[in-house]
Parts: structure tokens; C-alpha cells; sequence
């Protein structure tokens, strides 16, 4: 961690350590002994060669004072956020496998025997599941039981394909060399999501294991916010999926604006009671343009996030990537500029024919919507081959 961030009271190098606890902390002075000594219970019943580590950001009560008296190592952490002191915590311990969890008594440290067994196993992550384990009354509010933690571990599921029931349990155990491979950035409640993502999006082995959730010991409110923090754990999952949130609906909104735009050039068209002519048409005009921006979007953003390490290589867009160079992408926008252009020359050959009088929209709009939406597809098209150039480049 760097110097300006988190500062350790222990500066001499320790000897390797099997396992290293780590507590994220923020004025837990209730509950803070009550963790440290279920920890301390852990080592004993499972002969752990183990230290803990509180992770302080920035607590005004005893918690600081609690932590030195009870032997755990103090890393006070200036940088504020939840995944901040996790991160500060982590890069200062000294174990080959690291236990997350939180400072509010809220999970029993003793009973994480099986996050190390898992860990010495194989896996890489090792999450723990409350829905599986239990959730003690009074533990977890009806909305985060029923609604955010099931929904947003749902998305998480569908998203990136990481078959755990619970996203986002607050025990969980990693290996020291995998948690410093997943290159962890977010410093929010988010932390917890960009973990468990940006592991499966590697390939890791990730586990799970029934956990108990209790009431935490604290008679303050809790550091957790549910609607903004719940936005942010979707926000970066979102980031993270640009198929989900780009190339899907993209290639959705294209396919049907552009079938619709084809059907209805040709003539109106009548469903039933229901008739689609010119106005349906400029619509469909739109949602192929919408749409074909949001594909653009998506590759630039799928190959801005393989380049820079976030997301692994994709077979089908480094052979894509390969094969349509900026002369390619050129010639393709031009010819889509061009048939616009020709369909528009059509429509002011027949204005013409009328002595550029007055038309009637169903035949002009007819010309007008289609040749508008293929020059403004090739002039896209266009713009983002450079765009895509510019990505190439190899900035080394």
C-alpha cells in the first residue's frame, strides 16, 4: 500500500503466515474485541499460524486503542471507503490465505474452518452464503433479504456466470496471490462486487460455503446505505458487462429498426386493427440508429477493457479486431454514405418531376427516412473506425 494511503505499526518484516484476518473498521469500538477474540478462537481450534489485522479508517472512538490492546496489527488507512481498508489491510498481511470480514460481530470468526479448508483445496475465492447458513432475526432488513441482495446477485449470476447465492456476504477468504492478480480499484461497498466479478472474469476457482448471519452488536446505525450503495454495486456491474449493457439491447434495438425500416419502405403494413406507415417508419429509423451506436459502444468499451487488463481476451473480437482495419471500416461507412446519398438523389429527382412543388409524404418519406439513417450509419461508421484506430494503438 502505498505511504500516503495506509500507514502500519508493524514496519520490520514478519515470517510467512499461513492465514492473515483482516477486519475493515470505522468506530466499531461495541464490537471490535468481541471479533479479535473469536479470531484468536479460530487459530486455536484450527492451530492457525495466523495474525490479525484491523484495517482502521479513520475511527474517533476507542476501536484504534481496543485494536493495540487486544495484539492485532493496526494498519490506519486514510483513504475513506469500505474497499479502501480492505485493500490496506490486505496488501499489508503477511498470510498465503486472507479472511475478510467485518468488525460488527456480525459473523463468527471462529467458525472459518471451512473457508481455510476450501482455500487449502484449491479455490482461489472463497465467498460465504447467508441464505444457506442461516440469517438470525432481526439480522438483515426485509429489503436487502428480499429484494437488493437476491436481485443483485441475480444480475451477477446472468452477468458473468458465477454460480454463489450471495454476492456480496461480508466473510469471505481469497488467496493473498490471487487478491493482488484481481488488481482490486473501487474503494466503496462496490469492493465487494468488483472481487467476486473480476474473479470469475479470470477464471478462478471460486467456492462457497454456508455462513450465519447474527445481529450485529452495535447500537449505531450501520455504515451500509441501502439504495446508494445498492446503485453502486449495479453500476459497476453494469461497467463491467458491456454485452448487458450495450451490444444486447444494441443489437435488439438494430435488428428490429432495421427489419421494420426494410418492411415499411416497401409499403404500409396492417396488423389486425393496427397499421404501421410513415410514422412507424421514422421510428424504426431511430432505433436502428440508437441501436448501432449502442454496438459501437460495446465493442469500444470490450476492447478498451481487454487492453487494459480488466476483462480476459476474446477469441471473437482479437479475430474480428484483426481483420477490419481502418481501410475496411473506411470503405464500409463510405458505402453506406453513398447509398443514402443515391437514395436521396432519388427523392430530389422526383421533387423536381413536380416542378418542386408540394409531395406527398407517404411516397417522399419513404426515400427521406431510409437514405437519412444510411448516411448517418456511414458517417458512424466512419468515426468510429478512427475510434477503433485509436484504440490500437499500442501505447508502449
Amino acid at each position: 500500500m502505498a505511504l500516503d494511503r495506509a500507514v502500519t505499526e508493524s514496519y520490520a518484516p514478519l515470517p510467512a503466515l499461513e492465514v492473515s484476518f483482516v477486519m475493515p473498521c470505522l468506530n466499531e469500538a461495541e464490537t471490535l474485541e468481541a471479533c479479535i477474540r473469536k479470531a484468536r478462537l479460530a487459530m486455536a481450534r484450527h492451530n492457525l499460524d495466523a495474525e490479525i489485522i484491523v484495517a482502521d479508517n479513520g475511527s474517533r472512538d476507542q476501536s484504534p486503542t481496543i485494536a493495540r490492546a487486544m495484539g492485532a496489527r493496526l494498519v490506519e488507512v486514510t483513504q475513506r471507503g469500505y474497499g479502501a481498508a480492505i485493500r490496506a489491510g490486505v496488501e499489508a498481511a503477511q498470510g498465503k490465505y486472507i479472511v475478510i470480514g467485518d468488525a460488527d460481530d456480525s459473523y463468527d470468526f471462529a467458525a472459518v474452518g471451512p473457508f481455510i479448508d476450501r482455500l487449502r483445496k484449491g479455490a482461489d475465492l472463497v465467498m460465504g452464503n447467508r441464505f444457506r447458513g442461516g440469517i438470525e432475526a432481526g439480522a438483515m432488513p426485509w429489503k436487502h433479504r428480499y429484494l437488493g441482495n437476491p436481485v443483485l446477485t441475480a444480475i451477477g449470476r446472468i452477468f458473468f456466470g458465477v454460480g454463489i447465492g450471495d454476492f456480496h456476504c461480508g466473510l469471505r477468504a481469497i488467496r493473498k496471490d490471487a487478491f493482488s492478480a484481481l488488481k482490486l480499484r473501487t474503494t466503496g461497498m462496490e469492493f465487494a462486487s468488483e472481487m467476486v466479478v473480476k474473479a470469475a472474469l479470470k477464471g478462478m476457482q471460486i467456492a462457497e460455503v454456508p455462513i450465519v448471519l447474527y445481529r450485529d452488536g452495535r447500537s449505531r446505525r450501520p455504515h451500509l446505505r441501502s439504495f446508494r450503495d445498492g446503485w453502486r454495486h449495479l453500476r459497476f456491474m453494469l461497467l463491467f458487462s458491456p454485452r448487458w449493457l450495450f451490444i444486447l439491447p444494441g443489437l435488439s434495438l438494430f435488428t428490429v429498426g432495421a427489419f421494420s425500416s426494410l418492411v415499411l419502405t416497401m409499403e404500409p403494413v396492417r396488423i389486425g386493427p393496427v397499421g404501421f406507415d410513415i410514422g412507424t417508419l421514422l421510428v424504426a429509423g431511430f432505433a436502428s440508429l440508437i441501436g448501432y451506436e449502442a454496438l459501437l459502444f460495446g465493442v469500444f468499451t470490450k476492447i478498451y477493457a481487454v487492453r487494459q487488463g480488466f476483462h480476459p481476451p476474446h477469441r471473437l473480437l482479437n479475430r474480428l479486431y484483426g481483420r477490419i482495419t481502418l481501410e475496411v471500416g473506411l470503405l464500409a461507412g463510405v458505402a453506406l454514405s453513398i447509398a443514402g446519398l443515391t437514395d436521396l438523389a432519388f427523392a430530389f429527382l422526383h421533387w423536381r418531376a413536380v416542378g418542386f412543388g408540394a409531395l406527398d409524404p407517404q411516397v417522399t418519406m419513404r426515400e427521406l427516412i431510409p437514405s437519412v439513417v444510411l448516411m448517418a450509419l456511414g458517417v458512424q461508421t466512419v468515426f468510429a473506425s478512427f475510434f477503433l484506430s485509436i484504440l490500437g494503438i499500442d501505447s508502449r
